[in-house]
């Protein structure tokens, strides 16, 4: 297979791009670096990456961005952080990128645990988390050629523990291996429109 990851630099998409590197053909996609570069708030930005990298197989996304502060503190613009980047740009990614996934392929969102367990100073990222599930599940009873779209949602992983560990009290963190797992299950696997939970 012929897979393109958006954000395969990143924290969980290095450790997804070198499982499925061992078999298949991976294009890594980011913002500054890859095989590609692609801003994923930008449609136009989509269009031409598509345009470089040609038909694939499968498309993960594991990159966008969303604002975290305290409620109080958001601002409207703040909210279009997120609404821009993780949500818009990966429904971009959709829209645009079924055109250039073969048919049968797949599509590979990216959300996370804020939509169904929040914590503080994460509205915004919360919101867009919830609506990347609904549009998944939606866009799913429409789109063509057998294309699937799924959506992977984990939970704190383990690699970026320290980092976020004090926003999450007595959260698990998830260990990487089972966070790949996840994207392995919407590459491979037949399921059309879900969210893959991988929570604890």
């Amino acid at each position: 297979m012929k897979i393109l990851i958006i954000g395969g630099n990143g924290t969980i998409g290095n450790k997804v791009a070198s499982h499925f590197d061992k078999e298949h053909e991976v294009l890594i996609a980011g913002r500054s670096s890859g095989n590609v570069t692609v801003d994923i708030a930008n449609s136009t930005s989509i269009k031409k990456m598509f345009e470089k990298t040609g038909k694939v197989d499968a498309v993960i996304c594991i990159a966008g961005e969303a604002k975290w502060a305290n409620f109080s503190d958001l601002s409207e613009e703040d909210y279009y952080i997120g609404l821009k980047s993780k949500l818009m740009g990966q429904v971009n990614l959709v829209r645009i990128g079924q055109h250039y996934v073969n048919p049968k392929g797949s599509i590979t969102l990216t959300s996370g645990i804020l939509a169904d367990d929040p914590v503080v100073k994460t509205t915004s990222a919360a919101m867009v988390n919830g609506g990347i599930h609904s549009f998944v599940q939606a866009a799913a009873l429409e789109i063509e050629n057998g294309v699937r779209v799924n959506v992977v949602s984990s939970g704190m992983v383990e690699d970026a523990y320290e980092k976020y560990k004090d926003y999450f009290p007595g959260h698990n963190p998830i260990p990487m291996n089972k966070v790949v797992k996840g994207y392995v299950r919407s590459v491979k696997g037949m399921g059309n429109g879900e969210v893959i939970r991988i929570y604890g």
